[in-house]
């Protein structure tokens, strides 16, 4: 019996909790209760912006908010819900409790007509504003029942809209009866509970009111339903703002008020994209010399729709390069604030640039004159900006083209200028003495090519098929290659070119070379005609195989001459007998000698100066050289192979 009893008093209690369980499961699905959690999630488009959110109302049993899915003609603009607040019942069938004036809820919910506090409802949001966005934006309708006969009167009812930014401050918009938004009437609000109409049919005083329609007699209106790009509030990107929804009874607590929400989101997505370029220009024109003024121009261009603020700090700074001296008052920009730092030696730039467009800063140093002969001048400046919108600048770009190499080595540990980064590089160095083709950097069966300081002053031509006419490894005066020729008259003639010009405008004072040449050959020639860049002759050699040694046909012997402007051929002797060229090292030099006249030399390895002579050239200076051709009268089956080394040209400037 005991145990009995105990069984049925367990049973009891079972079935106590599951009543208690399901009475409470049935009350929570049938809640018609909104906090403020609830509000904020109907109304916003990404959930994920909610941070914190807080609801206060008069009502203490949190009716003036609600989260709807339709009512009457009123449907969600975003998702399958919306809120409404109101200063009366949020939500119901008619915006009147059956009281004789329209609206009045005294007798239900709140207590007195004219006292304090006034019916009042606020909902108040946190939010994270995502990257890039630059205003929050919201779908609201406001609805009344002062609305027609208190329009003008102390009897109006307010909505504000409050957005707190800590960047732009904060921003309000106000809806009100007063405010001219109120377009329709009841006959436009059906299912509102604001579609109710004056018995008598004259809404010009306190009425009692019902859903008939009459008109005249509409007794409660609404403004239109204001989307995307009415109202929008300023804010900044990856900031925390509060936005706050507050709606109240003006001038009595008798007539309600609700306003619809929906569809907040961020919009105004806009970025900012900085792109920097420096470049450089001498005023006087030519090679980089000590005391010539360059002029730097930066372009900072925002390529992105957003503005780049200026905000604390410099957005733009540029050290003077070393080796210039900035020239005093020369700094200028389309806009902005431009300044100079004498004792830092930098250029510093303050400003906005608006999306899309382009700011220009310029300025000019000179170079020093204790500047030293090759001296380096490289300029790389730095702009500040901001990258995600966020209130202040978080990222650098450099004054530098990613996309160009120049190739040139600024300091031995293999970057480039562009690499390291600088933009521009202007090299200051006085004019050489001399120039040196020693052929060590080229490639072996190509052509060669020499520069000085990156300006090429001498190129050959490449002879594929046919001539021999390329770089050799395997024979060599003084240094690691040389140049090997082999002409015949049957292929095509070819070309030392030299451009001087680029060398502060230098001229050729004298020509010089070693050379080596076999004696095994049939009856063969080779020319070297000197010309300038329109071909006419300067000088012209000529390396002739015309005696054969009696004891050896096929070793022959070279002369080595030069055209006199009479025609003729003159020899150059060198100290073995006959004045012949045999199998060894030679320099031939040929060298302005005032104006019309030029010094003939030879020189033989190990033994120095063998012969000289001064003679008239062929009417043009040594200092018109432009290129060389090399060429044959003859096509021999048997041609003896040339190998030049040490090839020098000494200058003058122009």
């Amino acid at each position: 019996m005991k145990n009995l009893k105990l069984k049925l008093l367990t049973y009891f209690i079972i079935i106590f909790i599951l009543s208690t369980s399901s009475q409470h499961f049935i009350n929570q699905v049938k809640a018609d209760v909104y906090n403020g959690e609830d509000l904020a999630l109907a109304i916003l488009t990404d959930p994920s912006f909610l941070i914190d959110c807080s609801y206060e109302n008069t009502d203490n049993q949190n009716k003036q908010g609600i989260v709807l899915s339709s009512l009457g003609s009123i449907q969600p603009t975003h998702g399958t819900t919306f809120a409404m607040l109101s200063t009366g019942i949020a939500g119901c069938q008619i915006a009147t409790t059956g009281e004789e004036n329209p609206g009045d809820e005294r007798g239900t919910w709140f207590k007195g007509e004219y006292g304090y506090p006034r019916d009042e409802v606020t909902l108040i949001m946190e939010l994270q504003v995502p990257n890039f966005y630059h205003y929050i934006f919201y779908d609201i309708q406001f609805f009344s029942t002062e609305y027609p006969e208190y329009v003008g009167t102390k009897f109006n009812d307010k909505l504000t809209v409050s957005v707190d930014s800590p960047s732009q401050g904060i921003s309000n918009y106000i809806f009100d009866v007063n405010s001219g938004y109120f377009v329709m009437d009841a006959n436009d609000i059906g299912g509102s509970g604001f579609d109710i109409f004056s018995q008598d049919g004259n809404p010009s005083d306190v009425d009692l009111v019902d859903r008939n329609i009459r008109n005249p007699g509409a007794d409660g209106g609404a403004s239109d339903l204001i989307q995307i790009g009415g109202f929008y509030h300023p804010i900044s990107p990856n900031e925390i703002i509060t936005v706050t929804f507050n709606l109240i009874d003006s001038g009595d607590n008798l007539f309600d008020s609700a306003v619809f929400i929906d569809n907040l989101l961020f919009a105004g997505y806009a970025t900012t994209n900085i792109i920097a370029r420096n470049t450089v220009e001498d005023i006087n024109s030519g090679d980089v010399e000590n005391n010539d003024i360059l002029e730097y121009t930066i372009s900072i261009t925002n390529t992105g729709n957003a503005l780049q603020h200026d905000y604390d700090g410099n957005e733009y700074e540029n050290p003077i390069p070393l080796n210039t001296t900035f020239i005093n008052g020369s700094e200028r920009a389309t806009n902005g604030l431009i300044n100079y730092d004498p004792i830092k030696r930098n250029i510093t730039w303050n400003g906005e640039i608006p999306g899309e467009n382009t700011i220009t800063i310029k300025y000019n140093v000179s170079v020093n004159q204790n500047a030293s002969n090759n001296a380096l001048i490289s300029n790389q400046g730095i702009v500040y900006w901001d990258s995600n919108g966020t209130i202040g600048n978080d990222a650098i770009e450099y004054t530098d083209d990613p996309n160009v190499d120049d190739g040139i080595d600024l300091d031995d540990d293999g970057m480039t200028l562009d690499d390291d980064p600088t933009v521009s590089r202007v090299i200051c160095y006085e004019t050489p003495n001399y120039l040196i083709e020693d052929f060590t950097d080229d490639t072996f069966q190509n052509n060669a090519t020499q520069s000085y300081f990156s300006r090429k002053w001498f190129e050959t031509s490449n002879e594929l098929f046919g001539n021999v006419f390329e770089v050799s490894e395997n024979y060599r005066y003084l240094t690691s290659n040389s140049f090997k020729t082999k002409i015949r008259s049957s292929n095509y003639s070819q070309y030392w070119n030299y451009t001087l010009s680029d060398i502060n405008n230098s001229v050729i004072k004298s020509w010089e070379i070693w050379f080596r040449c076999g004696n095994t050959s049939e009856d063969s020639d080779l020319y070297l005609n000197f010309k300038d860049p329109n071909g006419a002759n300067i000088i012209k050699l000529k390396f002739d195989y015309s005696y054969a040694d009696l004891n050896d046909p096929n070793n022959w012997l070279l002369e080595l001459s030069f055209l006199k402007p009479n025609g003729q051929w003159y020899k150059l002797w060198s100290d073995y007998e006959y004045g012949y060229l045999y199998d060894d090292w030679y320099k031939i030099k040929v060298e302005n000698h005032g104006t019309n006249d030029i010094i003939y030399s030879l020189n033989r390895s190990g033994t120095g100066l063998v012969y000289s002579i001064t003679h008239e050239n062929l009417g043009k200076p040594l200092t018109d050289l432009s290129f060389i051709e090399w060429s044959s009268t003859k096509n021999p089956n048997v041609c003896s192979l040339f190998f030049w080394d040490d090839h020098r040209i000494d200058l003058i400037n122009n």
